[in-house]
């Protein structure tokens, strides 16, 4: 790890402590050099998983394109990025559980859509909409009113 301040290549771990989730660990650290003290965070990272497309085209998976796909669906919505990061994290717990190589971009949908469902109702919507490509309002309608029929059903 380089210090962000004299750019000498080592420096020493001084603590280091799981954050509140837990899906992370953050160090803090000391420049051999100048002694700076600074704070990193180390997080899981899939790798080596290959995703299958629908075209059946395979490609390595990729955080930033996960990222995206749901920031998109979360446009003009509430939430703040400590709640966005633990969202991406607990989608990716749920691909590693399914301890395979490949995985189908079709199941990687349906794992995000199950989290956004509980995030957050509109952007589930939105993400299932796209996703599941609805041909016509009256799919559209099916979804909305399940998601609203489901939610009336917890509040009781």
């Amino acid at each position: 790890m380089h210090c962000p301040i004299c750019s000498f290549h080592d420096t020493k771990v001084v603590d280091s402590r799981l954050t509140q989730d837990g899906l992370s660990i953050r160090r803090r650290r000391s420049c051999l050099k100048c002694a700076y003290r600074f704070s990193t965070l180390e997080e899981m990272e899939l790798l080596d998983i290959v995703v299958v497309k629908n075209n059946g085209g395979r490609e390595s998976y990729s955080r930033a394109k996960l990222e995206r796909g749901i920031l998109q669906s979360l446009t003009k919505r509430p939430y703040t990025q400590e709640l966005f990061d633990r969202l991406i994290h607990t989608v990716e717990i749920d691909i590693q559980k399914k301890k395979k190589r490949e995985i189908t971009s079709q199941d990687i949908g349906e794992i995000v859509m199950r989290h956004l469902r509980r995030f957050d109702k509109v952007a589930y919507i939105r993400f299932a909409s796209i996703y599941r490509a609805f041909a016509d309002v009256s799919k559209f309608q099916t979804e909305v009113r399940s998601l609203v029929g489901r939610s009336r059903r917890t509040k009781k």
